[in-house]
């Protein structure tokens, strides 16, 4: 048995390896820049109240008993409370998201601002 299979299946063995670790670190880079502009983008989004009112609006209406509209408000309490209560009532509770997220679309920016923002309304 020779070495040189040995030798050059090692070498082979070798520059896939450092192929792989380069391939590894552009993927790392790409997926931390993509990270980096969605995260600045959501922020964006969401620090216009008008976005914010829309986004809570829609997110009320289709995923309200997830209570992921108050998550976006920053409710975090009363998001946790409609997601137990959506889960134990088998999504019955998603008729209060429903009616949360017509009364966010229907309110002017303004009032939208005064009353979950400001003043902090954590229910209708």
């Amino acid at each position: 048995m020779s070495d040189h299979g040995y030798d050059s299946t090692k070498d082979s063995f070798n520059s896939a390896k450092e192929a792989a670790k380069e391939s590894f670190e552009e993927a790392k880079e790409a997926a931390s820049n993509a990270a980096d502009d969605f995260k600045r983008e959501y922020d964006n989004f969401t620090k216009d109240t008008n976005n914010k009112r829309i986004l809570a609006g829609v997110l009320g209406i289709f995923f309200g008993y997830l209570g992921i509209h108050k998550f976006v408000l920053g409710y975090n309490k009363e998001g946790i409370i409609l997601l137990i209560a959506g889960v134990l009532t088998c999504g019955g509770a998603g008729i209060i998201g429903i009616i949360e997220g017509i009364i966010y679309l229907t309110k002017s920016e303004e009032e939208f601002y005064q009353t979950y923002q400001l003043n902090k309304k954590p229910w209708f």
